[in-house]
């Protein structure tokens, strides 16, 4: 297999025996992304001279490594990051027009803690604007193409991060998932995608959409990359007040212990009437290799699932309206050319600056906050948000971990839903509920529909479970490895 396409372990393993060197993976990722981005657009910028630099010290740590004190798992490791991440020494768009030339006074405390783990940064990755979206369509600065099929979109928002994973482009990357953003485009794309626990990485630094159910996570070509990633972002940081003093386990020391006596709660009821075929198959399939490995296939029931959705789109849009507020053409970012007054300056630079989706969202957010109908909505969708938290709760007392889909179909096609945004909405059926619950959840590869798009099962834990759901994942890896699958591009 080409080296761009073999799994973060494999790579890890030759970067740490000196058969391969840092600077020559960083090459040859930087020359994939030369010759293949043009067709897939995963990447908004790229700064060869800094990951070489990047590289090139990863070479000497590695050089100098000492028997008794292994190097950590992510140097020299090639990683994209989503556009909605704070960088110092590159543009942070978050896919807007309204921060085209935004470069950020500081970086996010995930790149700090990759860089000090010695990872190389390629670059930044593209995004739905400013993380809404289900298909990085909304992006300011271009469409991007599924590596298996570049008629399809990739998923969203952090599309860009799962194409660049894909289509052989990065190792690993970061992504954010808000309402399924990691998940989602993991499972369009047949990488490994993981949401961790509310809290458990810091969100400084992140472009913020909805606070609340903001958080960032690793997607990788295996479930060893996304445990190292993990391990390199995790932890509680001072500059996050929702960021947990709970202490980080060693996701990869125990990565490959297979769980004795697992209990998977198998969320059947999400394989209901518009769930395509080759989804109901590929996750009762996935179900049944569970059950061959000797887990114990429990039923559960999520009484508060079908009302996730509409909570969501009044959680999210109300903060989403407070959030981008600081937009205005004055502190920063763009600003119009030409108006009459202040008030007429912030409606053309907002007019002009923020896409159409994201204007959706803002004017849905102000409205639902309004005096008169914050009881009726925003209160309201609370209390339901509440009762989906407490169903998890409750399914967790019976059992280990969920199984059940990522999405109701595989890749849509381009275009398809842009004009339907209920139905875009609605694709994010069975991700939504992790975020409102603050759980853990990830997206693992498990086949493909009848047309080639690759298909994913859903894996979601308890607070703070994302050693069992890694161990979970690396089980049903080791049965069903799928890196022998890449896209032809």
């Amino acid at each position: 297999m080409q080296t761009h396409f073999l799994p973060t372990r494999e790579l890890v393993e030759k970067l740490q025996t000196r058969t391969l060197s840092c600077g020559e993976l960083t090459g040859i990722y930087l020359e994939r992304i030369e010759q293949v981005d043009s067709q897939l657009h995963s990447y908004l910028s790229v700064d060869p001279e800094t990951a070489k630099a990047q590289a090139d010290l990863a070479d000497a740590q590695l050089g100098e490594k000492k028997p008794e004190a292994p190097p950590a798992p992510l140097l020299g490791v090639p990683i994209a990051i989503k556009d909605n991440i704070c960088t110092v020494d590159s543009k942070t768009t978050c896919a807007s027009k309204i921060l085209e030339n935004y470069t950020s006074p500081y970086s996010a405390t995930v790149v700090e803690k990759l860089r000090n783990a010695g990872a190389v940064l390629l670059g930044k990755v593209n995004l739905d604007e400013f993380a809404m979206g289900s298909s990085t369509e909304n992006s300011a600065f271009g469409v991007t193409s599924n590596p298996w099929n570049r008629e399809h979109v990739p998923g969203g928002s952090s599309g860009g991060s799962a194409a660049a994973v894909a289509g052989g482009l990065a190792s690993v990357a970061l992504g954010s998932d808000t309402g399924g953003s990691i998940r989602q485009p993991a499972a369009f794309c047949g990488v490994v995608g993981l949401k961790p626990t509310y809290g458990r990485v810091s969100r400084y630094g992140l472009g913020a959409f909805a606070s609340s159910l903001d958080q960032i996570g690793p997607l990788s070509r295996d479930v060893y990359g996304a445990a190292a990633v993990l391990q390199a972002i995790s932890g509680h940081d001072p500059l996050d007040s929702t960021s947990l003093r709970e202490p980080v386990p060693d996701y990869l020391k125990t990565l490959d212990q297979p769980l004795a006596g697992l209990r998977l709660g198998f969320i059947e009821e999400w394989l209901a009437e518009g769930v395509e075929d080759c989804v109901k198959q590929s996750v009762t399939q996935s179900v049944d290799l569970f059950r061959n490995l000797g887990a114990e296939i429990v039923p559960i029931r999520l009484p508060h699932s079908p009302y996730c959705v509409a909570t969501y789109y009044i959680i999210a849009p109300s903060e989403a309206s407070s959030n981008l507020s600081r937009y205005d053409g004055v502190h920063y970012g763009y600003r119009a050319k030409e108006y009459a007054s202040l008030n007429d300056m912030y409606r053309k630079s907002r007019g002009e600056g923020f896409g159409s989706e994201v204007k959706r969202r803002i004017m849905l957010g102000c409205y639902a906050l309004s005096s008169g109908y914050y009881d009726a909505y925003y209160l309201k969708a609370q209390k339901v948000r509440r009762l989906v938290q407490q169903d998890y709760l409750d399914a967790f007392k019976k059992v280990d971990l969920l199984i059940g889909p990522v999405t109701p179909a595989p890749a849509f096609k381009k275009g398809e839903l842009v004009d339907d945004p209920l139905a875009m909405y609605l694709a994010d059926i069975f991700t939504i509920g992790a975020n409102l619950a603050g759980i853990p959840a990830m997206s693992i590869p498990c086949g493909f529909s009848e047309n080639g798009l690759p298909l994913g099962v859903q894996l979601l834990g308890p607070t703070l479970g994302e050693e069992k759901l890694l161990r979970a994942a690396r089980m049903f890896e080791q049965e069903k490895p799928w890196h022998d699958n890449v896209p032809t591009i």
